[in-house]
């Protein structure tokens, strides 16, 4: 298990275009859904007599948001739990932010099992009280459904083929086992006099099977539906993703959610002065909505 007194950086993407999105004010109250590190929180905080409830299902980075903005004093309260499972009970809010990337910390700690790029067990868990890890679906999934797996939540075209070599060489135990194996199940690319660019042969796979671990798609749809009942009218949402299967849900609920009206006809993405500083907001994706009073 990860120690939570290790680091945990957070760069906040899209920093200064979710507070404007979701307008923070003087003394509004807010809810940040996926607090990481506390950069988002933090910069609500600035804001003059804001309050936040900030949530995270990773132990490690809610003590570090902790640490963080522990100078906050009571203008921020802190919940451990998934947003899906959050219940808000009277509280209405101004607005609610969800950053859905993993956080660079989580990926940068080989002992998170996240990233292929060193030797980790294969885990993936951000709740690590949790009892599934990346390697019992690995281990023990039929080759249908590892199959089905890495189609939908991975968009790899590849899927049965690598399906099928997975299971005839598991048990896989480590995360650099498991990319090698991946990259030997897919067919070669063609020969060429220049170095071939694009993403690691294995990365579709490893976030197809750190969504099932976690869930996140199903979290993602419950939060959709029950969060526009927790703004106040006039109160706004705005939510970053970073791939297609979670800003197609984000599209699809603001635009069909009947307490909301879409602000941003197209996503908002990161500019070029962004880009350079946190290469990883390149992927990055702004939706905001605001809460509506339905006609009757």
């Amino acid at each position: 298990m990860s120690d939570p007194s290790q680091p945990f950086h957070h760069i906040p993407v899209l920093g200064q275009e979710l507070l404007q999105g979701v307008a923070v004010h003087q003394g509004g109250q807010y809810l940040d859904a996926t607090v990481g590190g506390g950069g988002h929180s933090e910069l609500i905080l600035q804001v003059e007599s804001t309050q936040v409830i900030a949530l995270d299902q990773d132990m490690q980075a809610l003590a570090a948001a902790q640490q963080r903005l522990q100078g906050y004093g009571d203008r921020i309260q802190f919940q451990h739990c998934n947003f899906a499972a959050y219940d808000p009970d009277d509280t209405r809010f101004d607005g609610i932010i969800a950053d859905l990337g993993v956080s660079s910390a989580q990926l940068d700690q080989p002992q998170r099992g996240f990233s292929f790029r060193n030797e980790a067990p294969l885990d993936m868990r951000m709740n690590q009280q949790q009892p599934l890890t990346a390697a019992e679906l690995v281990n023990q999934s039929a080759e249908k459904d590892l199959a089905d797996l890495f189609y939908h939540y991975g968009e790899e075209r590849f899927s049965r083929r690598i399906a099928r070599h997975l299971v005839q060489h598991r048990p896989f135990r480590t995360t650099t086992e498991l990319a090698t194996a991946v990259t030997k199940a897919r067919p070669r690319p063609p020969q060429s006099g220049r170095r071939r660019q694009g993403i690691h042969p294995a990365t579709r796979v490893f976030q197809a099977l750190r969504i099932a671990v976690n869930q996140e798609l199903q979290a993602l749809e419950d939060l959709l539906e029950m969060a526009p009942t927790w703004l106040k009218p006039g109160g706004r949402i705005g939510i970053i993703s970073f791939h297609s299967l979670e800003d197609r849900r984000v599209k699809h609920q603001f635009r069909s959610h009947p307490l909301l009206k879409v602000l941003t006809k197209k996503p908002i993405g990161a500019l070029s002065q962004e880009l350079e500083g946190n290469p990883r907001s390149r992927s990055a994706k702004l939706r905001v909505a605001e809460r509506i009073t339905p006609e009757v």
